[in-house]
């Protein structure tokens, strides 16, 4: 049957009403937003260019930091053209594109940093095998396992959601086309497509993070036996990693594992997940990682010869 729909474009509410508010929110998203893509891309450039960072921990870091780039720039760029603007529109297609890609590349991540907790428990649980275990073929079925899985959740969240007659609400109570907000515009009972999108995004969100304490709860465990060394070095690792995962499971779980009620925190939370996450991943990776701090020392000193070599 074809699906009635009378929408050809929503509004979006967006964060705040108040112009000046909106302003403010204007230049802070965008200072973000250019410290995602400008830490991001320092890791992927780093990460390539040095022979030494070649391993699975930076293999997958760098799928993150891809991750972070596409997710964040599925609803940043829309959100800060929004403060700005009079009317906050979006087509009725324009709106199934930013909620597939958002929500594939959202799972993307959740299966790329679960997968980075398999890696770190092999490193730090199997040491000896570990090479034999994460090797590049492994690897390489991993990331592309994620990516696949990601693409199969975004397909069915989406279709899920559209499949749903739109008669005249046009208003999304958002910043982005997201699943509740959308759902509540339908004109049609959604109590099982609801069931569906808690079955999909809520269990998915839960159990990764679930898998991912576990492994670090067995990875703890493990460390009682190490030198103090090798403990500070393994717990400086788990712990940014562990950092970036409760910044974005927590407010995922708070969001997508429930029906598809909305709240007024709503937005607030979605913001996390959305642009802070994304902005911390470089600066923690960064900061508290010594061998991409020495690789970036390493490339900013090669560039600085270049042009010296160059003058002369």
């Amino acid at each position: 049957m074809e699906v009635a729909n009378n929408v050809t474009e929503f509004i979006f509410l967006g964060l705040s009403q108040d112009p000046g508010v909106q302003l403010i929110l204007f230049a802070l998203f965008l200072f973000f937003y250019i410290v995602i893509m400008v830490g991001n891309l320092l890791i992927l450039l780093t990460v390539f260019s040095d022979p030494r960072l070649h391993t699975p921990m930076y293999f997958f870091l760098s799928n993150l930091s891809f991750v972070d780039i596409a997710y964040s720039s599925a609803t940043a760029p829309k959100m800060i053209a929004d403060f700005v603007s009079d009317k906050k529109t979006i087509s009725y297609w324009g709106c199934i594109t930013q909620m597939f890609t958002f929500h594939f590349f959202g799972c993307a991540e959740i299966f790329v940093l679960t997968v980075m907790a398999f890696d770190r428990y092999a490193a730090i649980c199997h040491p000896l095998r570990y090479t034999t275990i994460m090797s590049a073929n492994v690897c390489t079925l991993l990331a592309s396992l994620s990516w696949l899985g990601a693409l199969g959740h975004s397909f069915v969240q989406t279709l899920l959601t559209f499949q749903l007659p739109f008669c005249h609400a046009q208003v999304i109570d958002h910043y982005f086309c997201d699943v509740h907000p959308v759902l509540k515009l339908a004109c049609a009972d959604t109590t099982l497509v609801n069931m569906l999108v808690v079955a999909n995004s809520g269990l998915i969100s839960l159990g990764c993070f679930l898998i991912l304490l576990t492994s670090y709860t067995v990875i703890l465990f493990s460390l009682r036996k190490r030198s103090a060394e090798s403990r500070r070095k393994a717990l400086s690792t788990c712990g940014s990693h562990l950092t970036v995962v409760t910044f974005f499971f927590v407010p995922c779980i708070f969001i997508y594992l429930r029906p598809s009620t909305t709240f007024p925190l709503d937005k607030a939370v979605s913001v996390f997940y959305t642009t802070i996450t994304p902005m911390l991943n470089p600066l923690i990776y960064t900061l508290r990682n010594g061998d991409v701090k020495n690789a970036m020392r390493r490339l900013w000193s090669h560039k600085s010869s270049l042009k010296e070599k160059q003058k002369r």
